[in-house]
């Protein structure tokens, strides 16, 4: 004996199902180790161009 769905589920009730795929989770920020400014992690500051303690990008103040 096989159960079988009796009726048809709508849409609607399928993609509320499926709804919460798509979420993304916040990003990650850490302080830069030159400036103290929040930057996200395994990227250059914007605030002052430093990365991994060396200056990659020249900022012009």
């Amino acid at each position: 004996m096989s159960i079988a769905p009796k009726r048809k589920h709508s849409q609607a009730r399928k993609n509320k199902r499926r709804s919460n795929v798509w979420k993304l989770s916040t990003p990650a920020f850490s302080n830069c180790t030159q400036c103290g400014e929040l930057k996200t992690p395994h990227r250059v500051c914007a605030n002052c161009g430093y990365y991994n303690g060396k200056q990659i990008i020249k900022i012009e103040a």
